[in-house]
């Protein structure tokens, strides 16, 4: 006889604890079916999200979505008997024959299943933790979660704006301010290390690009809520095309990314002094590179905030708008 196994929950976050419970099921199964609550009042991130986690690092099982399972959750007669009716029309006529679950639950929902009820770790001695711990306290129980799970809980913050605007004074003091890393601008370092004469090949362009993105990605694994980044490759492009007067098509890829990689994004506007230093070509060739920046924000049709005035004021705005973000949120509710 063919077993099927069924699992279900909100995985509000996905957690180690589920993983074991997902990975025993496959096991012990012909067919698993995965089946996650959309459930937004428990957590903000969206229910194609959380579905995508578990496609990724499960991707043998089957997955449903249920967009408009009950929303009560508990024990009680009533309450079970909803999610019971919900659960056996969702499935129609698919026998299942398994019920994996480590809550109290697994027995009703098994009886009304006509399934083995298959108790994982009820007393969550493999992996001690819960969905609502793991929210409460995210940085300090990251060890229960993917590398693929935690890095969609962190919002990825970046800088951009013409050299001199202040984005790497921002960038550090926001990151002591909410104990958290920061990406330094890559090609800085590059730059450094690589320039002949003041100037780079077409392909190292590309290579800092690359360099960068690696860099932010093992980063953002260390942070705690927010990562803040120091220029992205919208800019490399930038001073690719003003080099050279052309782009690799991988680094127009790479640009390309950046639409919907970050979750907020702030210009620094060219509007305080302009340091002078040996790595930068004057306060014309900022304005320039100004003007190109913003010219590209809106011809990608990225959202992003101003910020003007001296470093206490730019500090201080970003703050006031990082102190409402939720990742996955509304952004417009920002400015309300």
């Amino acid at each position: 006889m063919k077993k099927t196994g069924l699992v279900l929950g909100k995985f509000a976050p996905l957690h180690k604890g589920h993983m074991f419970l997902i990975e025993t099921a496959l096991h012990e199964t012909d067919e698993l079916i995965v089946l996650i609550y959309d459930s937004p009042n428990h957590i903000s991130i969206p229910l194609d999200i959380r579905t995508g986690w578990i496609r990724r690092l499960f991707p043998a099982a089957s997955i449903i979505e249920s967009w408009d399972g009950p929303m009560e959750v508990g024990s009680g007669p009533e309450i079970e008997k909803q999610h019971e009716d919900y659960i056996l029309k969702l499935l129609g006529d698919k026998k299942i024959t398994h019920f994996f679950s480590g809550e109290f639950y697994g027995e009703h929902m098994s009886k009304a299943l006509g399934a083995i009820d298959r108790r994982i770790d009820p007393d969550r001695l493999q992996f001690p933790t819960s969905g609502t711990e793991i929210r409460n306290n995210l940085f300090f129980n990251k060890q229960y979660l993917d590398p693929i799970v935690y890095s969609d809980f962190i919002s990825n913050i970046v800088f951009l704006g013409a050299p001199s605007t202040g984005k790497t004074t921002i960038c550090n003091a926001l990151a002591t301010e909410y104990d958290t890393v920061w990406m330094p601008e890559f090609g800085r370092e590059y730059w450094e290390k690589n320039q002949i004469e003041r100037r780079l090949t077409f392909e190292q362009l590309t290579e800092i690009a690359l360099g960068h993105i690696e860099r932010e990605d093992k980063l953002i694994l260390k942070a705690n809520r927010f990562i803040f980044t120091d220029t992205n490759a919208l800019t490399t492009r930038i001073f690719s095309q003003d080099y050279h007067g052309k782009v690799s098509e991988e680094l127009e890829l790479l640009a390309e990314s950046c639409v919907k990689r970050y979750d907020l994004v702030f210009l620094c506007e060219a509007d305080i002094p302009f340091e002078d230093t040996w790595d930068r070509s004057g306060p014309v060739k900022r304005e320039i590179f100004q003007k190109r920046i913003e010219s590209d924000l809106r011809s990608k049709k990225i959202p992003y905030i101003r910020l003007t005035g001296n470093l206490e004021e730019r500090i201080k705005k970003a703050k006031a708008i990082l102190d409402k973000q939720i990742k996955f949120g509304n952004s417009f509710d920002l400015f309300s």
